[in-house]
């Protein structure tokens, strides 16, 4: 699994990523698919989902098109631009997130993914 590729698709989206070596993110891929309703809130999508796990090496800044696990709302998160928590150009989620992966296409079209839009994480082809 480490570098195990998805595909996360929130209509029209549709891109893959590739999940690290975190436990978060075995988790996640042995848990897929897994489906949520996505929260927007700035320039990230967020969405809980059924993992419970304790945060690994978790960063108050992330960089543009990471993805992320956010302990206290048990979120999977996507983050394309900045949130109203950024200061400057920096992109930093409500609090701090653990790394589970990076998007492989350009995180700006997540622009087009609207607040309650269904979000299906599944692994790739």
């Amino acid at each position: 699994m480490p570098g195990g590729k998805i595909k996360i698709t929130a209509s029209p989206v549709s891109m893959e990523a590739e999940l690290n070596e975190t436990k978060i993110a075995q988790l996640i891929w042995n848990s897929l698919p897994i489906n949520g309703k996505a929260n927007t809130w700035g320039e990230e999508i967020f969405f809980g989902i059924a993992i419970k796990s304790e945060e690994e090496n978790p960063q108050e800044v992330v960089q543009l098109g990471d993805l992320g696990y956010w302990v206290p709302g048990t979120a999977f998160c996507i983050f394309f631009g900045k949130t109203p928590s950024s200061r400057g150009d920096e992109i930093r989620p409500y609090s701090p997130v653990t790394i589970i992966g990076k998007l492989l296409g350009d995180p700006k079209e997540f622009l087009k993914v609207k607040d309650g839009t269904r979000v299906i994480i599944e692994k790739a082809e």
